[in-house]
């Protein structure tokens, strides 16, 4: 995998109809700079307004990956992605006059051709690979469905599907060197869809522009001809269906004998882009759709997420997240008023887990109680919302350059004492961050027993 970010010596364009929406749109490729990543830029509209290529700004996953930012809304966009991940291409600013990409013959090899005759222009910035050390996955067992990415020193997938039907079976893939294989091997590969969902898909309101031009369509009825024809005259379709031998409408020849699957893992090699960083790590996929892609995204950008904060105020040599140094890197807090000791795990904007060890030598022991020390509830309630602030100042940029201040805490509740030798677990999920303001719900336990809980509102200012 290349170790310089990517992007295209020239822009260029190319014109066609949208699958779902019908639109004619013609799509500009043009150079990006450097960490600038994946920008589409809706140019009918007032302002050219924008749209970032990442998991954030998904907001449809019903027949393809929809992203949308503010009246910025692009529709299917996981085949152009696909291209972008395939030639491990950075950098780059997607101008459309409408709301959907040309779907061509959908694959993703039109994008491919235009991209290669712009030609690859290597960028002088360094590459940043999320690198996955662990295995995580993701299920949907009514569904069937399986994802798992393992450690692996490239970026690897394979695929598996097994519809029941005659003409796809079960069918395997894999991508082993997206250099060698990408171009020729998986760009092509059209998107299918089976006959039952025709009628369904244009009833909602999809595939407006689809044809058996660019998508290979699965026969799946036991009626014939017969259903073909009611098809055709309910879809008002002037273009000629037959059942095929093949199982396939028309008999239309696949590129290659296993072209859905390899179209699957296109799909996926697709949204998998929206974790907004290349990654080095294998894919397994059994039945995966857009949905559970997208879900696995999210959860693969959170770890970078984590991974990124980590690599800036960790200390690598320790093994943990944030030791007492990085939460000083933080934190404004100093003795004796800096409660919390450890950060055992941080899910950005999401959720903090962190450590309070409790000890004699607390200051506040001597008067609270002689001979009776136990932790005064205010500062259980303090320790918590310091870990509150390390989770909420990873929410802004520059968080140095700001503190936190508490505006509210509600529902506050203190279940059993804490003494000398306990050690307090604080975990909080983040419930809202809008305009600076946050609110959270904190839980804090001894061992597996909790001990105090409350809600809290705060405020990111400027120190």
């Amino acid at each position: 995998m290349y170790e310089k970010q990517r992007t295209i010596r020239k822009e260029i364009s190319m014109s066609g109809v949208g699958l779902h929406t019908g639109s004619t749109c013609t799509m500009t490729f043009k150079p990006a700079p450097p960490d600038s990543g994946i920008r589409f830029v809706r140019t009918d509209l007032p302002g050219k307004p924008s749209v970032i290529a990442d998991i954030d700004h998904v907001v449809d996953i019903s027949r393809g990956t929809t992203l949308q930012n503010g009246e910025a809304k692009v529709h299917t966009v996981e085949h152009v992605l696909a291209a972008f991940a395939g030639l491990q291409l950075d950098n780059m600013v997607v101008e459309l006059n409408g709301n959907e990409p040309p779907v061509g013959d959908g694959s993703a090899k039109p994008y491919v051709d235009k991209l290669l005759e712009a030609g690859i222009e290597t960028q002088d910035a360094d590459k940043f690979y999320l690198e996955i050390d662990t295995p995580m996955a993701y299920n949907e067992p009514e569904r069937r469905v399986d994802l798992v990415v393992a450690p692996s020193n490239d970026l690897r997938i394979t695929f598996m599907i097994d519809y029941k039907n005659p003409a796809l079976g079960t069918q395997y893939t894999t991508i082993v060197d997206l250099e060698k294989e990408f171009v020729e091997e998986f760009a092509p590969a059209r998107t299918f869809c089976f006959l039952s969902e025709v009628e369904a898909l244009k009833e909602a309101g999809l595939i407006k522009g689809g044809g058996l031009h660019n998508a290979i369509v699965i026969y799946d009825s036991d009626l014939g001809q017969v259903e073909v024809d009611r098809i055709r005259k309910a879809l008002n379709l002037t273009e000629k269906a037959f059942v095929g031998k093949t199982g396939i409408i028309n008999d239309i020849p696949l590129r290659f004998y296993n072209e859905p699957v390899r179209h699957k893992a296109l799909d996926l090699l697709g949204d998998l882009f929206l974790i907004g960083v290349p990654f080095k790590g294998h894919v397994l996929a059994a039945r995966s759709g857009h949905k559970a892609n997208v879900a696995l995204a999210r959860k693969m950008r959170d770890l970078y997420k984590k991974k990124k904060i980590a690599g800036k105020y960790s200390n690598q040599k320790s093994g943990i997240l944030f030791d007492i140094n990085a939460i000083e890197r933080i934190m404004p807090h100093r003795y004796p008023f800096l409660l919390i000791d450890r950060i055992l795990d941080l899910i950005p904007d999401k959720k903090v887990v962190a450590l309070k060890n409790v000890t004699i030598n607390e200051p506040f022991f001597q008067g609270h109680f002689p001979g009776h020390p136990i932790m005064p509830g205010v500062l259980i309630l303090e320790a918590m919302a310091q870990a509150g602030g390390v989770l909420l100042l990873n929410a802004v940029e520059e968080p140095e350059k700001h503190v936190v201040y508490f505006m509210a805490i509600d529902n506050a509740r203190f279940r059993k004492p804490v003494i000398p030798g306990d050690q307090l677990r604080f975990e909080l999920e983040m419930q809202s961050f809008r305009r600076k303001t946050c609110k959270m719900s904190g839980k804090a336990y001894v061992e597996d027993k909790l001990v105090a809980e409350a809600d809290f509102m705060a405020m990111v200012v400027e120190r």
